[in-house]
């Protein structure tokens, strides 16, 4: 039994990825959200026929695109609805495994694989620290692990820190609702809130202005579909965690990570390491 979840967390997510299948996706914007996470990622160091895992895999979204170009691929979740949208996702697909498991239950044997990464979640779970380690311990010494952790604005202004406390007050209200009605007003959010905002920042990247700091702007060539999953995802999940950069590194030096480089696009804070000889 898992010491490290947050079940109702867990049960969110559930809920979240049945709604949002990630099935509506264009190829281009599938292609696009993927590359901003796995832009550093070494795929030419990889051995042939290369061993991983997905953390987190929530939909598959990632895995869809991963598992084609590696040997064979671990899905893990804990939410057992999400595992089912990814095998829906993932069907046909033969080099996959699904492990309905957290980081310290999952059943795949230590120093195993040759790659791992695990993209928005381990900031939701109670211990980041000990899911890291818990994630490390699968690889392989030498084996790249992505990451990617909630940042915690350190390269924003103040004014910017401001907009989200009161972003999360909202959150610490909206998440306590009824699944329905929680789904509804993230919604709404995105409606209201998300679309009009990164739209106002596209209009303004054509004026040529700086929309570095523009709330919302990561956003301005996105989906509906995405604007919707990540309101809900942002405003809909109980538990979260934020990290600087320097926090991020010293977690992932402490879980037996070295040679580690942070991307310097969004989103914030994207990173990689590889497994230090023990």
């Amino acid at each position: 039994m898992s010491k490290n979840n947050h079940l109702e967390t867990i049960n969110s997510f559930g809920d979240e990825w049945a709604r949002h299948r990630q099935d509506n996706l264009s190829e281009s914007e599938h292609q696009k959200m993927w590359l901003a996470y796995f832009s550093i990622f070494p795929w030419d160091d990889l051995p042939k026929e290369a061993v991983g895992f997905d953390m987190g895999a929530g939909t598959g979204r990632w895995a869809q695109l991963v598992a084609p170009r590696v040997g064979f691929l671990h899905l893990i979740d804990a939410a057992a609805p999400a595992l089912r949208v990814a095998e829906d996702n993932l069907s046909g697909m033969t080099n996959v495994k699904f492990h309905n498991a957290t980081t310290d239950t999952v059943e795949i044997p230590l120093s195993s694989c040759d790659f791992g990464y695990s993209l928005g979640v381990l900031h939701h779970i109670p211990d980041t620290r000990s899911a890291m380690k818990d994630c490390v311990r699968l690889l392989k010494t030498g084996a790249p692990f992505l990451v990617y952790l909630y940042y915690r604005f350190d390269n924003r202004p103040s004014w910017f820190r401001g907009l989200w406390r009161i972003s999360d007050f909202i959150r610490k209200i909206i998440y306590r609702l009824p699944k329905n009605l929680k789904a509804a007003v993230t919604d709404l959010i995105a409606f209201t809130v998300y679309w009009p905002l990164s739209k106002l920042a596209r209009v303004f990247e054509k004026l040529g202005r700086d929309i570095s700091s523009f709330p919302l702007a990561y956003y301005r060539r996105s989906s509906m579909a995405t604007l919707r999953t990540d309101s809900r995802d942002r405003f809909g999940t109980p538990l979260e965690h934020r990290f600087t950069k320097v926090e991020i590194r010293k977690m992932m030096e402490e879980a037996g990570l070295s040679d580690i480089v942070f991307s310097e696009n969004e989103p914030y804070w994207v990173a990689i390491g590889r497994k230090k000889e023990v």
